[in-house]
């Protein structure tokens, strides 16, 4: 894919991440591929084990919105630099992060993710209290 084809391939990529459609979001990834991120460091191999996260992932921050920033095309797929906005209760955090997206034809061999998630950790925290005070 040339520099163009990848930015658009992540902005259908990343899009498939909001609405909790975990299975349209597996489409784009490979049968054997790997995913790993902050809370997987140690990587989900395959559709099955990465599908059962994204459930899971999806079901709680169905709300979230991904958009490419800047694609960087490497010799095995791009390096993605992202923005998100992700709701938690009455917050919206503004993220930026990376991903290191390995491709084989087009789908997705290996996607590293790396952010900070101390934000997110807090204000889910924060939204945990909140509804315990409302309890």
């Amino acid at each position: 894919m040339n520099e163009d084809e990848l930015f658009e391939f992540c902005k259908e990529w990343l899009s498939a991440w909001t609405g909790n459609q975990p299975e349209e979001l597996i489409k784009f990834y490979s049968e054997d591929a790997l995913y790993a991120d902050p809370a997987h460091r140690e990587g989900l191999q395959g559709h099955e084990d990465i599908l059962q996260y994204f459930e899971r992932l999806l079901r709680v921050y169905q709300d979230w919105r991904w958009k490419p920033v800047e694609v960087f095309p490497i010799r095995t797929g791009a390096i993605v630099k992202w923005e998100c906005e992700i709701p938690v209760g009455q917050e919206v955090l503004h993220e930026v992060g990376i991903d290191i997206v390995e491709l084989e034809d087009t789908k997705i061999t290996r996607n590293e993710v790396y952010f900070d998630r101390t934000r997110l950790l807090a204000a889910v925290e924060r939204k945990k209290q909140l509804e315990r005070l409302r309890l």
